[in-house]
């Protein structure tokens, strides 16, 4: 991961991009320049693998009377000493006193040495410039969630199987663990069997049940129609939401 305090000896471009942001400062402005909006890729939810780059999109929204001219790199601050920099934000004019400024950063689990524990609430840290030499920055201008990815599988069986007869369903919750680049059962957590019958659009909770010690669901329904069935996981702070995929039954 890029780490603020031992960026300097990772590399020199980093260096430079983060001493580059003023992070020792505290918030400021200079004139009615204000931020109004921060949205981090469009839901403000990050979710990073395990073997998959992934370009993070940082908007910030800003206004002043005489418009918006421009915008310093943003940064993303979080848990154990998490750091990353924006590359040189793009504003575009809304009107002539407003702007969204966007920048992106790229997050490789190869390359940047995540750590487990970065996992959960970020803030992005933003420096807006006027046009009319007006400014304000401000530290946790917004915030996001930066999480590990999950897996999630469900299989119904016996398959077909007569009405009124007793399906079991299996499947196992995992999630990416940034240190070893794998993916790990996901202990202890409450999900959603769901049920969906032929030909409707919508699943439906049939019952909660939680993971055990490796990760793995287990649980029985009866057999009443044909249709499929799926787990559920809501996510958590530190892990990403995930739906697995439908298994269809055939009831007869």
């Amino acid at each position: 991961m890029r780490i603020r305090a031992t960026v300097a000896a990772v590399s020199g471009a980093l260096a430079l991009s983060a001493v580059a942001v003023p992070a020792a400062q505290a918030d400021g402005s200079l004139g009615d320049t204000t931020i109004t909006k921060v949205v981090v890729d469009g839901d403000n939810k990050v979710s990073v693998g395990t073997s998959t780059a992934k370009t993070i999109k940082v908007s910030v929204t800003a206004t002043d009377d005489s418009g918006i001219a421009g915008a310093d790199e943003f940064s993303l601050e979080g848990p154990d000493l998490g750091f990353f920099t924006t590359g040189k934000p793009t504003c575009t004019a809304i009107s002539s006193t407003t702007s969204t400024c966007t920048a992106s950063v790229l997050v490789d689990p190869k390359v940047d040495f995540l750590s487990n524990a970065s996992a959960g609430t970020w803030y992005v840290d933003a420096w807006i410039d006027a046009k009319d030499e007006d400014f304000v920055w401000k530290e946790k201008a917004g915030s996001f969630k930066f999480q590990r990815a999950a897996q999630l599988t469900a299989n119904a069986s016996p398959e077909p199987v007569k009405k009124g007869k007793t399906i079991t369903v299996t499947g196992k919750l995992s999630r990416a663990n940034w240190e070893s680049l794998k993916y790990a059962g996901y202990s202890g957590q409450s999900v959603k069997l769901q049920y969906r019958k032929k030909g409707s659009d919508t699943y439906t909770t049939v019952k909660t049940i939680t993971s055990n010690s490796t990760g793995n669901l287990s649980t029985t329904v009866t057999a009443s129609a044909d249709g499929y069935y799926r787990y559920s996981f809501a996510g958590t702070t530190t892990t990403a939401a995930v739906n697995a995929t439908g298994d269809f039954i055939d009831v007869q």
